[in-house]
């Protein structure tokens, strides 16, 4: 199996997780937490998508999907690049209201394309790129992209638990 051929499959698990964790919820599932302090399932997929998309636009130097479309509006948000949900309050947490199901979903297709269209053209000697000296040692892209993937599958999980809390 080559690179991308193995970062493609690894990336296409996340969306049909993620359809999974929120088809057939009602506007109260999705966006209230199981608890007061604790992620909602919108609040979980809709991070999971703005961290693949806000890193992997800044690791290609390509714009956000978040930009281009209404996608802020739809989830009650401002169109700010820069938020991603890391770090934010309990109230700022609260604030991502998602229209619906469907908008989270098409938000994940959106940037699912765009990151499958990018990962589909690399070769083993692309992953060696450093991408950011913040870190000692310095994260590569084969690093940062096992990364990102792996914060999108655990927060998709914790949304399918979210839903089994719920009963779903």
């Amino acid at each position: 199996m080559d690179v991308a051929a193995l970062l493609l499959e690894l990336y296409g698990r996340i969306p049909p997780l993620a359809r999974e964790a929120v088809e057939g919820l009602d506007m109260s599932q999705l966006n209230e937490p199981p608890r007061p302090g604790a992620n909602s399932i919108g609040w979980l997929v809709w991070h999971l998508s703005r961290v693949q998309d806000h890193h992997v636009s800044e690791i290609f130097d390509t714009r956000q999907v978040w930009i281009d479309g209404d996608w802020a509006g739809r989830c009650g948000l401002e169109p700010d690049p820069s938020n991603i949900g890391y770090g934010r309050s309990v109230a700022e947490v609260l604030a991502v209201r998602p229209e619906g199901p469907d908008v989270l979903l098409h938000y994940l297709d959106a940037v699912d394309e765009r990151t499958r269209s990018i990962l589909e053209r690399l070769v083993p000697a692309d992953l060696d790129r450093v991408v950011d000296r913040r870190w000692d040692p310095p994260v590569t892209l084969g690093v940062r992209l096992i990364s990102i993937a792996d914060d999108g599958l655990q927060h998709v999980g914790q949304a399918a638990y979210v839903r089994g809390l719920l009963g779903m």
